[in-house]
């Protein structure tokens, strides 16, 4: 038999625990119609005891326009609100709020205030949280009136579930790819040391060489077409007999061949490049470029549903990445 203890609490646990009806227990979660202050205070109280979290397809239909779901980007400025990724999450979130009347709505969590996400999780109007570029600081900075209706896009916590693509598994694909073709000296350019998730490829790098008993090769980066350009020079001029690179985003890797043409290197026939992303640019530049798949949308999109629907989820989801080989390496 499934208790309340077992599953999520439902208005009417509320309206038990709190000795109302369901009507007035309705009408205090909804902020609309009267209650006496006393039944106000005790279906606020036997809610937050209980964990009760609105549905959020009946907060729209009894709100109306306005109920939304906020997908919240952390990022040293604001312009990470320009990334082609992030456009890819809020177009899946929006194709899942819209069969419930619910909007979209985008915000930047500033790296240096993850509190700013409190201001979201009090806004009565935010059905729930999709949080993408997930740090521990963000993480420690939910509320516990957002367990439930919030989700991550990266990393999670325990009360966080976490959507993400494998992306050391994607990495690990692209490697052996590059060793394959016989490329011994591969460098790397990573993405930001601050964002945990890219870890995982950087790890992946490191564990494919030291089994293949090549040199450790790592540059700095940060996702972004002009860091790949420097971060190209930077790898000739440390490590000149460099015959591929590897980079964590895609538009860095294009950034890439850009700064080793600069250079009159020839790609792939001097130095092989690889990205990770597959976005629809690759396969249009010149080389087409070699990348590992990453589903944005079904990610985004489990992870949206996950917060509408409120229905348990594993802590943390991965979908897998493949070598998508083309003219770059």
């Amino acid at each position: 038999m499934t208790t309340a203890a077992a599953r999520p609490a439902t208005l009417e646990d509320v309206a038990r625990a709190a000795g109302v009806s369901r009507s007035t227990a309705s009408r205090v979660i909804a902020g609309t119609g009267a209650a006496s202050p006393e039944a106000r205070d005790r279906v606020a109280a036997a809610a937050d005891r209980l964990g009760y979290v609105p549905n959020a397809a009946a907060r729209a239909l009894v709100r109306g326009a306005g109920v939304r779901l906020a997908v919240a980007v952390t990022g040293t400025t604001s312009a990470v609100l320009e990334d082609p990724y992030v456009a890819r999450v809020v177009a899946a979130a929006a194709q899942v709020g819209t069969p419930h009347g619910i909007g979209v709505s985008l915000h930047w969590l500033p790296r240096s205030a993850p509190q700013a996400l409190r201001e979201l999780a009090y806004d009565r109007g935010v059905c729930g949280i999709v949080l993408v570029n997930t740090t521990g600081s963000v993480l420690d900075a939910v509320p516990r009136s957002l367990r439930g209706r919030v989700a991550s896009i990266g990393i999670g916590s325990r009360t966080v579930p976490a959507f993400d693509v494998d992306n050391g598994g994607g990495t690990t694909a692209v490697l052996h790819h590059l060793y394959a073709t016989g490329r011994r000296r591969i460098a790397m350019v990573t993405g930001p040391r601050w964002l945990m998730c890219a870890g995982r490829s950087v790890r992946a790098y490191r564990q494919m060489v030291r089994e293949a008993g090549l040199p450790v090769r790592l540059v700095r980066g940060d996702f972004t077409p002009a860091r790949g350009r420097a971060a190209a020079v930077e790898v000739m001029e440390r490590w000149p007999d460099t015959d591929a690179i590897f980079a964590a985003s895609d538009p860095t890797a294009l950034g890439v061949i850009a700064g080793l043409r600069r250079r009159g290197v020839l790609v792939p026939g001097d130095v092989a490049v690889a990205g990770f992303d597959d976005i629809p640019l690759a396969e249009l530049s010149t080389p087409a470029l070699t990348t590992a798949s990453h589903p944005v949308g079904r990610i985004a999109t489990a992870a949206a549903q996950a917060v509408l629907d409120r229905r348990p989820v594993p802590p943390a989801t991965f979908f897998p990445s493949a070598l998508v080989a083309r003219d770059s390496a």
